[in-house]
């Protein structure tokens, strides 16, 4: 080759080549940011909410103390674990709502977590989201999740309702029920409020277009995962035994902490009272049943012969095991799945 054809050739270019910087060490963007402080945010909230709630409601939680402090512990630790045993009740009728096979630990902490959030939003909402989010995360589509809840929602009433006619089939000459049974005014303004709701219902969707798809989509996931629930004896027994297990064991707190402090009534009277108490009142909209549960705890243990100081001071420590002990470890399990998103 001549010197003018090596002229001739292309001489390499000098220019330095970017190299990209590995993705482990990029500056994070203002969007990741404001994620991470939004998570924060969210972890840190049950926590005020709770503090919050304390300072509200600070008379009760010192009375508390003040009438527990003479029980029997052991009787308080029955009542303990009959509490811990409703969560896993509760996670046994989660699954069972679903056709899909859920992580038992993640499951059962969601429930634990929700537990926590039950008690600061009305109507079980609290507990709703957290399980929502759950199911989500999991990879349920948000149809199928909704109709799981409404699922689980319509189950526990119904099976609540069955017990008590259990109850009553079981020990016909032995309940007092005749205090119990509201009059025909009572029965009538309960009556016109349902058909209410349920016309304003049945209005609200048939007016509102936006909203006709999106519910009767859920209604065909609903009604579709429960034909398909019912062919597996797996899923109906986990959903309506853990509906049925989940009252029975709350009972058994009640009557638990009951014994704990003297109060000399059978355990089957203890717990119709709360199978009725909770059918009678539990759909009021407050956190938790917070309030109105307690007042017709309250009556129908006097009802059935309790005295007055023991029946109130045995409503008081049922909220303190259920509410009060697992309100801060719940939420900090809510916390922490927050931050891990798991939720």
């Amino acid at each position: 080759m001549s010197p003018l054809q090596l002229d001739e050739l292309p001489k390499p270019s000098l220019t330095p080549v970017p190299i990209p910087a590995p993705a482990s060490v990029s500056a994070p963007t203002p969007t990741t940011t404001r994620q991470r402080r939004l998570r924060w945010a969210l972890s840190l909230l049950p926590l005020l909410l709770i503090g919050g709630y304390a300072a509200f409601d600070w008379p009760t939680v010192h009375d508390s103390a003040v009438r527990l402090a003479g029980a029997d512990p052991w009787w308080l630790l029955a009542g303990t674990v009959f509490n811990i045993l409703c969560w896993v009740a509760a996670s046994v009728t989660r699954q069972g709502a679903l056709p899909e096979r859920l992580p038992p630990g993640p499951l059962l902490a969601s429930q634990f977590a929700a537990g926590a959030a039950n008690h600061v939003l009305p109507a079980g909402l609290g507990a709703h989201a957290v399980t929502l989010r759950f199911l989500q995360k999991q990879g349920i589509p948000i149809p199928r999740a909704t109709a799981s809840l409404a699922l689980y929602s319509l189950v526990k009433p119904v099976v609540k309702t069955l017990l008590i006619l259990a109850f009553l089939a079981a020990f016909p000459g032995t309940l007092r029920i005749g205090q119990l049974v509201p009059d025909a005014s009572t029965l009538i303004v309960a009556g016109i409020g349902i058909a209410c709701v349920l016309g304003a219902a049945t209005l609200l969707v048939t007016a509102v277009r936006p909203l006709r798809r999106p519910l009767l989509g859920c209604l065909n996931s609903a009604l579709t995962d429960a034909r398909l629930l019912h062919t597996r004896p797996v899923r109906v027994l986990q959903l309506w035994g853990g509906a049925a297990a989940f009252p029975l064991l709350q009972a058994c707190v009640l009557a638990s902490v009951g014994s704990s402090l003297g109060l000399q009534l059978p355990w089957v009277h203890v717990i119709f009272a709360y199978l009725a108490a909770s059918a009678a009142v539990g759909a009021v909209p407050s956190p938790g049943g917070i309030g109105p549960v307690d007042a017709a705890l309250v009556f129908t243990l006097v009802v059935f012969g309790a005295p007055m100081v023991l029946a109130t001071g045995a409503v008081i420590g049922f909220r303190v095991i259920t509410v009060w002990l697992p309100l801060l470890p719940g939420a900090l399990v809510l916390s922490g799945m927050v931050r891990r998103k798991m939720l």
